[in-house]
């Protein structure tokens, strides 16, 4: 194999069959698709799992970003990929073939090999890397860009002021007329579920890379679906603790969820622009491929709505409970007055007969002392029972 110092790819030159005889380039297609022991070797730890041994580095190259490597032809993975720069040459040899490369959170040192050999455009390459970015498409010769953001619920026994409800997270694309990268950043969605699903199903991935990327935004819409129901109950039991009779919502609670629907949000909202474009106005993606992204829209124009709906709705729990907490604050300090009003009657009768006069009706009198605790008494517990029949005690 040598290296083609344009393209940066490699290209099989010279192989012989096991006679000594030069194989035409059908045949050496063939029996790289179909011999596995000569090059499984290469391909220890390309399973599909996380967990994987990456394929061994060249000298100089860093290669741990590498979760999955593989070449599909008709729909149907072939035994083996080998490195990524052969297996780009071998399917671009075969029509109906491409490939499939996925990564986890490369840095600039793992991209770079990559970005030369698929030939990637430095803007979408730097998106990557940095990750963050709203979720959008963008198209950069035959190469199309698409970012967006998953988003998983999290499962919690309560909600607390300190509780995390909606784990984020970012998957970006490169879509190429016989290539397709998936890079991952953060555990909110994991791809390997979805490489499983299309591989059980070629007559769908034989649509080619596009295939792939519908595989991806439906499963992240489905998580958004999962994230919008259990959100959903957080909501519900939040209302249910702020009307209830014994009131024990506490703001922190609320502004928590409220933070935490926020970042969902951002998520959510943004996509609906990327899929439009999907669906009229990408002339890649075939008829058949417009019908499954347009199921994707419907599911996430539900999330949406839901979304709206649980904005509002927070918003008026929180209004609500700061009218409770006004409400509550106007009772403690109607009853504060009330105990008030009724020690000034007894203060009133106590200030004056303790005036120093020398002449004052009943200071000699040798019940007056009794009495005037009796009058106090009366007066207050006369007061008592008028505030408590206009509901202030």
């Amino acid at each position: 194999m040598v290296g083609d110092p344009v393209k940066g790819a490699v290209v099989v030159d010279d192989m012989r069959d096991d006679n000594g005889r030069r194989s035409s380039n059908g045949d050496r297609l063939t029996r790289a698709f179909t011999a596995p022991a000569r090059v499984m070797g290469r391909l220890v730890g390309l399973s599909g799992d996380a967990d994987a041994h990456p394929v061994p580095p060249q000298p100089g190259e860093r290669r741990d970003a590498i979760v999955d490597c593989a070449i599909y032809l008709d729909g149907i993975r072939q035994p083996a990929a080998g490195d990524y720069r052969e297996a780009l040459v071998l399917a671009r040899r075969q029509r109906g073939a491409f490939v499939w490369l996925g990564l986890h959170a490369p840095d600039e040192l793992q991209m770079a090999g990559i970005a030369d050999a698929f030939g990637l455009h430095e803007l979408a390459v730097e998106d990557v890397i940095s990750a963050g970015q709203r979720p959008k498409l963008e198209q950069f010769g035959e190469v199309h860009f698409l970012a967006l953001r998953a988003a998983r619920y999290v499962e919690h026994k309560e909600l607390t002021e300190h509780s995390e409800v909606v784990e984020t997270g970012q998957i970006m694309l490169f879509i190429g007329p016989d290539f397709v990268i998936s890079v991952r950043h953060g555990e909110a969605c994991r791809l390997k579920p979805v490489r499983e699903h299309l591989e059980a199903r070629p007559e769908l991935l034989k649509q080619g890379p596009w295939a792939v990327a519908y595989g991806v935004l439906d499963h992240v819409v489905d998580l958004y679906v999962e994230a919008a129901d259990g959100i959903s109950q957080d909501v519900d039991l939040i209302e249910e603790s702020v009307f209830a009779r014994d009131s024990s919502g506490r703001m922190q609670r609320i502004y928590q969820l409220k933070r935490e629907l926020v970042e969902f949000k951002r998520a959510v909202l943004p996509l609906q622009r990327p899929l439009q474009l999907l669906i009229g106005d990408t002339p890649e993606v075939t008829k058949e491929l417009r019908k499954y992204f347009r199921d994707v829209q419907d599911h996430l124009a539900r999330v949406v709505d839901q979304v709206s709906s649980f904005d509002d709705l927070l918003i008026s729990i929180m209004q609500a409970r700061l009218a409770q907490v006004t409400v509550d604050q106007n009772n403690d300090m109607r009853k504060v007055a009330a105990w008030a009003s009724i020690a000034a009657v007894i203060t009133a009768i106590a200030g004056i007969y303790g005036m120093n006069f020398d002449f004052m009706p009943e200071t000699s009198w040798k019940y007056g002392y009794p009495m005037a605790l009796s009058v106090m008494l009366a007066a207050s517990y006369a007061v008592y029972r008028m505030l408590r029949r206009s509901g202030w005690l």
